[in-house]
């Protein structure tokens, strides 16, 4: 059993990988947030902010402070944290899971083109539409600077920083959405094409539906893919296995 887990992430896994560890008596559960929220939810057990300077810095604080296992939960984007806790763990010998929630896949009736990049999306935007719904976070909108021909509309919950797209509008908002939700704000803003990252999971894949029913292109960035070796679990159960622990 893992008397003290470090979960990586403020993902909704994350919460309830935190939650469902803090259930088991003896187990100290430590959950690490990035700092990019200003007001991130409530966690179960301790929580640091910030980074650990790199994969020495986090092997240090994991020594220090008698981590027995790492979850890493973090967005399936956050690939420098992945790569970082992998190297930090392989140094430790620190056994370490990856929790990651299964991609999406297109249904009937989806219009989706997979790119490898956000800089790929950019490339392939103008030939799909003229007012695009971006649903790839705050911190890419570089990719998408040189677009002054084209109509951006961001969602985010907090508000963005240069380089961003001349003409962008910023909706600051806090999902989960609803399909309802997601067809309002697509027709409102006349969206004709949705760019997002595969992040997989339910949370927000309420927009993938509203653009298929509303016959809208979607671009898919793919995810990064893993360091090797690395135990993977798709959800909270599967991860509580991994780690020893049973889910209560």
């Amino acid at each position: 059993m893992a008397a003290h887990v470090l979960v990586l992430g403020g993902t909704t896994e994350a919460r309830e990988l935190a939650a469902a560890l803090a259930a088991h008596p003896g187990v100290r559960v430590t959950s690490s947030l990035a700092g990019r929220v200003a007001r991130p939810g409530a966690l179960a057990g301790e929580v640091r902010v910030g980074g650990f300077g790199g994969a020495e810095g986090l092997a240090a604080w994991l020594r220090e402070h008698r981590v027995s296992a790492v979850a890493d939960a973090t967005h399936p984007f956050a690939r420098a944290v992945t790569r970082n806790a992998a190297a930090a763990c392989a140094a430790t010998g620190v056994p370490l899971v990856v929790l990651r929630r299964p991609g999406w896949r297109p249904g009937p009736g989806d219009r989706w083109h997979h790119v490898a990049s956000q800089a790929a999306a950019a490339d392939l935007l103008p030939g799909l539409g003229r007012r695009v719904f971006l649903s790839t976070g705050r911190l890419g909108l570089a990719a998408f600077a040189h677009l002054a021909d084209l109509r951006f509309v961001l969602r985010s919950v907090e508000p963005p920083e240069p380089p961003m797209p001349p003409d962008l509008e910023v909706v600051l908002a806090r999902g989960p959405f609803t399909v309802p939700e997601e067809t309002a704000l697509l027709r409102e803003h006349r969206i004709d094409v949705l760019v997002t990252k595969d992040s997989g999971g339910t949370a927000t894949a309420a927009k993938l539906t509203a653009a298929r029913h509303l016959g809208l292109p979607v671009v898919v960035v793919r995810r990064p893919p893993l360091p090797d070796g690395v135990p993977t679990a798709p959800d909270v159960p599967a991860a509580l296995e991994l780690l020893g622990l049973p889910a209560r």
